[in-house]
């Protein structure tokens, strides 16, 4: 039997929509003979990857959905994204929390991959206006192996975001009170133009409020980020004092970044 008969659902929706926007487009039959899954649940995947706004289907397959500057695609539609550079990406930048310390952590799928490896660093404060980041540490804290050290957990109020992010003017409220010495904070989009970018206007605000608490801003992003804009700039890059990213992105970019980043760190990619 095939490694890929035996993939999760959440798998292989991940591995379909990597293929449909690699090509620019797939037909059932060919995500039957790669997947070697039955062409009944293709579509079944199709119709779950369309209705979540992460595909388009086309008759007899699917393309990628035409991503105007307001299109922000929901936390499950990213969460089987570039898995792999995200937890590389996770990894190194979680190397840069010290135990004790007071740490934020924005909304998104890298933000919240980092989540899981600060639960190895001790006596953490986290401040999130992320549903699924809290929910790492309060899962963690009433499992069998409850994070290092007693970490506090603080979620702001705020309203919902496709990404699972609570923002408005609750949350810009909670984060202005409050003072941070690290922020983790993912992005929608990277450019030497439009600098950190969001589709979400009032994500947008909320993490200008996360920027002006910390004293020192983390950025992290996988290559994907690189060349994309949402609607609304929140930062400048130099605004940054360290990016990380992951080893799929460009040398060309990586000498833009490092010109106007103070800390560039290219995660090493984890064994296997």
């Amino acid at each position: 039997m095939s490694d890929n008969q035996n993939l999760l659902a959440g798998q292989r929706r991940a591995l379909i929509l990597d293929e449909v926007r690699r090509r620019g487009g797939a037909r059932v039959s060919e995500l039957t003979r790669l997947l070697q899954v039955s062409d009944m649940t293709v579509r079944r995947d199709l119709d779950v990857l369309a209705r979540e706004g992460a595909l388009q289907k086309v008759h007899g397959g699917a393309v990628p959905v035409s991503e105007g500057l307001t299109h922000e695609p929901g936390f499950e539609a990213k969460s089987g994204l570039e898995t792999s550079a995200k937890n590389d990406i996770a990894a190194a930048a979680a190397a840069l929390a010290s135990p004790g310390s007071a740490v934020a952590l924005s909304g998104g799928t890298t933000t919240f991959a980092v989540a899981r490896r600060l639960l190895e660093v001790p006596g953490l404060t986290v401040v999130t206006n992320s549903v699924r980041v809290a929910d790492v540490f309060h899962t963690a804290a009433a499992g069998p192996e409850p994070a290092a050290g007693g970490t506090t957990v603080v979620l702001t109020g705020g309203v919902r975001t496709p990404s699972d992010a609570l923002v408005g003017p609750v949350a810009d409220a909670a984060i202005s009170s409050l003072h941070f010495d690290l922020l983790f904070l993912g992005a929608h989009g990277i450019s030497v133009e439009a600098g950190l970018s969001t589709p979400n206007l009032a994500e947008a605000e909320t993490n200008r409020h996360f920027i002006r608490s910390a004293r020192r801003l983390v950025v992290v992003a996988d290559h994907t980020k690189w060349g994309k804009t949402g609607l609304s700039s929140f930062a400048s890059l130099e605004e940054a004092d360290t990016l990380v990213t992951d080893g799929g992105l460009p040398a060309s970019a990586r000498q833009q970044l490092a010109e106007l980043v103070p800390e560039l760190i290219v995660a090493p990619a984890s064994a296997g």
